[in-house]
């Protein structure tokens, strides 16, 4: 049937031409390896950038925390300078006021109690950026203020949201 050298040519034209269809299939199925490495290289390049970016975050939070601890210590020098400064250069009663306004407690005792004071010397009050309340417990601000709770039956016949019956009025 065969010879011996049909079959062998044989085998090796189709092994030629099944290694030249899979090296076509692979070439074709999977991406180009410079392509690969292009993006691989592009991954490493961000990834980089993102740990630099998190070391200068980083280290800024540590520059401005200590420089925060500075300045507080700064300020602290700084009250406890003038406060040594009051004890020596003033009276006692305004060395004890200078070192009460450090917790915020400069006003005076009248002043502590009920600030009525507020008047300048021509007798007129600073805008206030509050509603006062009228005597009967209720704010300029609330909804029904200045309104009677009992109206007339007179003042509602006149009333705008009222509807007209159509009966002509005498």
């Amino acid at each position: 049937m065969f010879t011996l050298s049909t079959l062998i040519i044989t085998a090796i034209a189709a092994l030629l031409i099944g290694g030249a269809l899979g090296a076509i299939l692979t070439k074709s199925l999977h991406p180009d390896e410079k392509q690969n490495r292009e993006l691989e290289n592009r991954v490493n390049k961000a990834e980089d950038k993102l740990k630099d970016y998190q070391q200068d975050v980083t280290e800024h939070f540590a520059q401005t925390s200590q420089l925060v601890n500075s300045l507080t210590q700064s300020y602290k020098e700084v009250h406890e300078y003038l406060a040594d400064s009051a004890l020596k250069l003033t009276n006692p009663d305004i060395s004890r006021q200078l070192i009460d306004a450090a917790d915020g407690k400069l006003l005076p005792a009248s002043s502590k109690a009920k600030d009525t004071s507020s008047r300048d010397e021509h007798g007129t009050m600073a805008p206030r950026d509050w509603a006062p309340r009228g005597a009967d417990g209720k704010g300029q601000l609330s909804e029904d203020f200045g309104l009677d709770p009992h109206p007339s039956h007179e003042d509602n016949a006149d009333h705008p949201l009222k509807p007209k019956t159509g009966k002509a009025d005498a």
